[in-house]
């Protein structure tokens, strides 16, 4: 591919950045009100904003290999990004060993990317009809496969876990808070989403209702087919998986973090409309308003290293205090700390030594002369 490089997608940062203070609500405010209700937060967030993070993964592989490239080049990139997710899966590692309470996503994030390698050799359509494959028969396949698995011993996977690497393969694979196998469908949509023209209102429009269409009648559905007092049980979510004991019932609910065809559908379709308004919003502002969305919404271009920073804030002893009203001060700061580095032009130090596998491998490509300099959709 060559051509004058075009300007990086400030809608992809808006929705990072979505995901990223969605996430952090999850973590900090309440599920429930005290009449038992679910709070706006947890309605709003609880299983989309991951799900999200998630779609956005594939999103950002299918912009770094769009690329058709073959042989050694193709062997040098896929071994620059294995790099890349191998230090955000040893990020996640340590990060998983604090004292938060936070189930950390980076360590299933990485393993997510490395598995992902052969898909981006895939076009779009075949990727559509993939993901929605993997949507309906990656929760069955779970489900056969988890009662003969060990429990997950972790909230988050740790470097201990690595002394058993049966256990910690079963735990990110299956049986953990975001497992791999049925989380991969998340990976196969951002791919086919990355794959498509991502300035083309028209697109995006269309884009936009039918997410909104899929969420609601996955929705919809499941509600009609599971007893209205297990949904509001489970309506605040589950732990990454349904009851590896429960029978095939369990696959109807829709609750969070259940990874069920249902809970799938309704979060791939509430990722696809987040993105696609993320994206028409920067499409249709005057430029002017565009530079100020990229500096408010700056968060969502360095979310490696503010994830990280949220989690840090949530062990004990670290400002601010752990209780609900705290979320505003998370949220500042993270605004805050994105703004900042927008403004000075400066990426986010996780960000750039994540990504220095990759660039490594661009600059051993381009001494062999076998590819050209980076061109196209900046990430």
């Amino acid at each position: 591919m060559t051509g004058t490089p075009r300007a990086r997608l400030v809608g992809l940062d808006v929705a990072r950045c979505v995901a990223l203070l969605g996430m952090v609500a999850t973590h900090v405010m309440d599920a429930r009100t005290p009449a038992g209700g679910l709070t706006t937060g947890q309605w709003l967030a609880g299983g989309r904003a991951s799900a999200l993070f998630a779609v956005l993964a594939g999103v950002s592989l299918a912009l770094m290999t769009r690329e058709p490239l073959r042989g050694g080049p193709l062997a040098l990139r896929s071994a620059g990004i294995a790099g890349r997710a191998l230090l955000i899966a040893l990020l996640g590692l340590f990060l998983g060993g604090l004292d938060s309470g936070i189930a950390v996503i980076l360590t299933y994030y990485g393993v997510l990317f490395v598995l992902g390698l052969p898909f981006t050799l895939l076009g779009a359509r075949a990727l559509v009809v993939l993901a929605a494959g993997w949507v309906a028969l990656a929760p069955v396949l779970s489900h056969l496969v988890r009662p003969h698995l060990p429990p997950r011993g972790f909230e988050s996977p740790t470097f201990d876990q690595l002394a058993d690497p049966g256990q910690l393969a079963s735990e990110l694979l299956l049986t953990g808070y975001y497992p791999v196998v049925p989380w991969l469908a998340y990976l196969l949509v951002g791919l086919a989403l990355g794959r498509a023209d991502l300035r083309d209102t028209s697109l995006l429009g269309g884009l936009a209702l039918g997410g909104l269409g899929t969420a609601v009648l996955a929705t919809q559905v499941s509600r009609s087919l599971v007893d209205p007092a297990v949904a509001s049980e489970k309506a605040t979510g589950m732990f990454g998986t349904t009851p590896a004991d429960g029978d095939w019932s369990w696959l109807l609910v829709v609750a969070p973090h259940s990874a069920t065809p249902f809970d799938l559908a309704q979060t791939i379709g509430s990722a696809l409309l987040v993105i696609s308004c993320c994206l028409l919003l920067e499409q249709l502002l005057p430029r002017v308003a565009t530079v100020v969305l990229a500096v408010v919404f700056g968060a969502g271009a360095m979310t490696l290293t503010l994830y990280s920073l949220h989690v840090v804030m949530r062990t004990p002893g670290v400002w601010p205090p752990e209780e609900p009203s705290a979320y505003l001060s998370h949220v500042v700061v993270l605004l805050a700390f994105g703004a900042a580095f927008r403004l000075l032009r400066r990426r986010g130090p996780l960000e750039v030594v994540a990504s220095l596998p990759v660039r490594l491998s661009r600059r051993a490509a381009r001494e062999e002369g076998s590819v050209p300099q980076r061109s196209g959709t900046k990430r």
